[in-house]
């Protein structure tokens, strides 16, 4: 303000009004670049507002770990026949290979099945199929998201009207390195189920009149539970929060 005062003091800007805008207009450019410099002054760019869309989802509610820092405590390996062993140290999740899968699942009725969201890290060091199986509750059903399954690509959620991850709408293929780590964000909110894989929106489910379910195979791993196919995974910063509910 005090920069603008000065080029105006000096005759070195006017302004009209046209259409209800007001114009200025800047005479002498080079004598105005002279003032700024003496006085130290500088104009700042205009901050970018902030998406409205984006900004209407943001929950103020505090991110909750789901995993206890070590041990098992609230949660156990699921029996599935064949799984691996499992171990939870410094708040990070380890899945051995099983014949076929391995998982755990989480005891009681204490995590949310509406408006809510969750994120992870998971890396598969060794095998060639799915490193995501994670279950978890939409309103009063269920379903999964697999990541890496079908050989080391597909995506997808199972099972949606009957139809599992290879089946239905949301199947998708992507490379997956082992040995490295990939970031996941699942939102349930009234109207979908929308995942992110490294912060890239990759699928949007509307919920409507669809109906939710898991394959028999992971039934145990309700509510919520983590599992992988023949494969030795780890997984961290696993967190959870409400969010508001969509109007």
């Amino acid at each position: 303000m005090r920069f603008m005062n000065l080029l105006s003091s000096s005759g070195l800007i006017g302004s009209f009004r046209t259409g209800g805008r007001l114009i200025v207009r800047l005479a002498f450019v080079g004598s105005a670049c002279l003032i700024l410099a003496s006085h130290g002054e500088s104009i700042a760019q205009e901050p970018k507002e902030t998406s409205k869309e984006s900004s209407k989802q943001e929950s103020k509610v505090q991110w909750k770990k789901v995993l206890p820092e070590s041990g098992l405590e609230g949660w156990e390996k699921t029996n599935f026949g064949g799984e691996g062993a499992v171990e939870i140290k410094d708040g990070v999740l380890v899945l051995m290979p099983g014949e076929p899968m391995t998982g755990v699942n989480k005891l009681g009725k204490d995590f949310p099945t509406e408006n809510f969201e969750m994120q992870w890290q998971a890396q598969r060091l060794d095998g060639s199929d799915f490193f995501v199986g994670i279950t978890f509750p939409v309103g009063k059903e269920h379903c999964s998201l697999i990541v890496g399954g079908w050989g080391g690509g597909l995506v997808g959620i199972s099972s949606i009207d009957g139809n599992d991850a290879s089946e239905n709408e949301t199947a998708s293929y992507r490379n997956f390195k082992n040995g490295q780590w990939y970031e996941f964000k699942v939102r349930v909110d009234a109207k979908n189920i929308t995942v992110w894989i490294d912060k890239e929106q990759i699928l949007e489910v509307p919920r409507g009149e669809r109906k939710f379910s898991v394959r028999a195979e992971v039934m145990r791993s309700r509510p919520l539970g983590y599992c992988v196919f023949q494969s030795k995974v780890t997984v961290k910063d696993w967190v959870y929060r409400t969010i508001d509910a969509t109007p």
